[in-house]
């Protein structure tokens, strides 16, 4: 079967502590045995981080730019140029600090069309001095971007815990889990994490397990016994009830690739995006379909389809990616497999 390329993106406001963590996971690697490659992404002209990867470690570098707005459209070449021409066992993308992770998955869902690659995680740095110091406030640019960051991510790494109390690093992980219930969250102390842990055993990007949601009920009959000084949390002011329903709206996002191995009945595929749930909410692939003659670019946003004639070059897979929220895998795979004859019901 071809290879699929696993893809990492790395996620984190400026000076989090991102290329330090990308450091070890491409030692880690290539303490495997294994090729790493690296998509690094600068708002500036020169790359200084890129060298920290060093000579051997293929690098494709996107600058003057943010992957998620005015370079995205390069996004797709980058990672082909890598996979043709350098043949990586693992990618990673290493995202300017000031990019929307929501946007770069999607960047990376239509990079997926033409090759075949799956997003294992999407690992969120948090620089835990500096989001102590915003959520004082809780406003401005910064921290609502974080607040993004922190809400995309399938792992949170709490970075940079030895700049802060313990009982600030203990309110710190609880005011980021309110905000990604279903993200692990592992504090460290200059990245120094469980490589294992983080890149094996944790649950992949689109397999998270749904924790059930805080109330605040429930956090009103936690324990109170909590060694936190005051001036700590008392400063930590509550989300507004906007900021609350901005969390219902992002706290789980995910994507989900399907590779189709065989042409389907346009009406049947057709009948399938009416019917998918108000959790995914973009979707886009490439289609041949058994009763017509064409292939097909798919097109899928806010509850409406488009689908245009297209004549790829090259070689390019039948394939669908789909970004949504906490949407049940499992259930579109059964019904893209009935719709391919494998299955004889859903």
């Amino acid at each position: 079967m071809e290879h699929v390329t696993p893809i990492y993106i790395l996620s984190g406001f400026l000076g989090s502590g991102k290329t330090t963590l990308l450091s070890r996971m491409i030692a880690y690697w290539k303490a495997q045995g294994l090729r790493p490659a690296i998509v690094m992404n600068e708002i500036g002209e020169v790359n200084i981080d890129g060298l920290i990867a060093g000579e051997n470690v293929p690098t494709a570098e996107m600058l003057s730019g943010c992957i998620c707005c005015s370079i995205r459209a390069d996004l797709t070449s980058e990672i082909a140029m890598l996979v043709q021409n350098e043949k990586p066992d693992v990618i990673v993308i290493e995202a300017t600090g000031i990019a929307n992770p929501m946007e770069i998955l999607d960047a990376v869902a239509e990079a997926s069309l033409y090759m075949r690659m799956d997003v294992k995680k999407l690992i969120t740095v948090v620089d835990t001095a500096h989001l102590l110091h915003l959520s004082v406030e809780q406003k401005g640019k910064t921290y609502r971007l974080m607040q993004e960051q922190i809400r995309s991510a399938s792992v949170l790494l709490l970075n940079k815990t030895d700049r802060v109390s313990a009982a600030e690093r203990d309110a710190m992980e609880r005011f980021v889990h309110r905000w990604n219930p279903y993200a692990p969250i592992l504090p460290t102390e200059r990245c120094d994490v469980n490589l294992d842990e983080l890149l094996g055993s944790l649950p992949d990007h689109e397999n998270h397990p749904v924790m059930p949601r805080h109330s605040a009920e429930q956090e009103a009959d936690e324990p109170q016994g909590r060694a936190v000084p005051e001036g700590v949390e008392d400063q930590i002011q509550p989300e507004s009830s906007h900021a609350e329903h901005s969390h219902h709206s992002h706290d789980h996002v995910m994507s989900y690739t399907y590779y189709f191995s065989r042409p389907v009945n346009s009406e049947e595929f057709e009948n399938f995006i009416a019917g998918l749930p108000r959790d995914v909410y973009r979707a886009k692939g490439v289609l041949t379909f058994s009763d017509t003659n064409s292939r097909f670019l798919f097109q899928y946003a806010f509850r409406e389809s488009d689908f245009m004639k297209i004549t790829p070059q090259g070689r390019v897979p039948d394939v669908v990616v789909f970004i949504g929220e906490h949407f049940n895998k499992s259930v579109l795979q059964a019904e893209l497999e009935a719709l391919e004859g494998k299955r004889t019901s859903v």
